[in-house]
């Protein structure tokens, strides 16, 4: 199994790249977010691969954080989501945004994704409520796919990575901290993963502990 890919971008079309490893093409099919961040042809790029092995097809899909390629196993696991909608979901959202989506139940967000209607969106939100508050709890400890130094006598010519996310990336491990604070107070994974979505929503560069004291705010008895 293909589990990550290093190499020179060789062609970029609408929804895939050629990534020449050492003289191998491999087409890799990725989500719009990350075919943006990509450099140009001919730079060095790394993506974690999801590799698809049926009787009848072989396919390769792409993402820039192990955090992204594990949302596009659990999102494929629900029914009647293919790798395309997948992609879709993420493209839109991207990978913090599905944690928030499904963490609040926000399946408005989720129809966001081209092709995703209500009742899907709807279906994904329910099936996947349970799975959020763990994703999130690991979401900044998930490296990114980093391009690696070749060796000085390598093919492979190796510039900086430019893959980042055009989102605004939390501070420090917030979201993690939170999500373990709140649940040595005694609070469930489910309500903690709400409430520390709806805090890091409305301020998403917080740190720790403000995004606890948001977080609390919300899950104070109302009334």
């Amino acid at each position: 199994m293909i589990g990550k890919l290093t190499g020179v971008i060789d062609h970029r079309a609408s929804d895939h790249v050629l990534l020449d490893v050492r003289g191998v093409g491999y087409i890799v099919y990725v989500s719009d977010r990350t075919l943006m961040a990509l450099p140009g042809r001919g730079e060095a790029a790394a993506l974690y691969i999801d590799m698809v092995v049926r009787e009848d097809l072989m396919q390769l899909f792409g993402f820039p954080t192990l955090l992204e390629k594990e949302w596009h196993r659990v999102l494929t696991s629900v029914q009647g989501v293919g790798a395309k909608a997948s992609l879709a979901i993420l493209g839109a959202l991207g990978p913090e945004g599905v944690s928030r989506a499904i963490a609040l139940g926000d399946s408005a967000a989720l129809r966001k994704a081209p092709g995703v209607g209500p009742k899907l969106a709807l279906r994904i939100a329910n099936e996947l409520k349970d799975k959020a508050p763990a994703l999130m709890a690991v979401a900044e400890s998930a490296p990114a796919a980093a391009v690696q130094n070749a060796e000085p006598d390598a093919d492979l010519v190796v510039t900086p990575s430019r893959l980042a996310s055009p989102a605004p990336a939390p501070r420090s491990n917030a979201v993690s901290e939170a999500m373990s604070a709140l649940g040595n107070l005694g609070y469930g994974p489910a309500d903690a993963a709400r409430a520390v979505a709806e805090a890091q929503a409305d301020a998403p560069e917080a740190d720790t502990p403000t995004v606890i004291r948001a977080a609390l705010r919300l899950l104070a008895p109302k009334g």
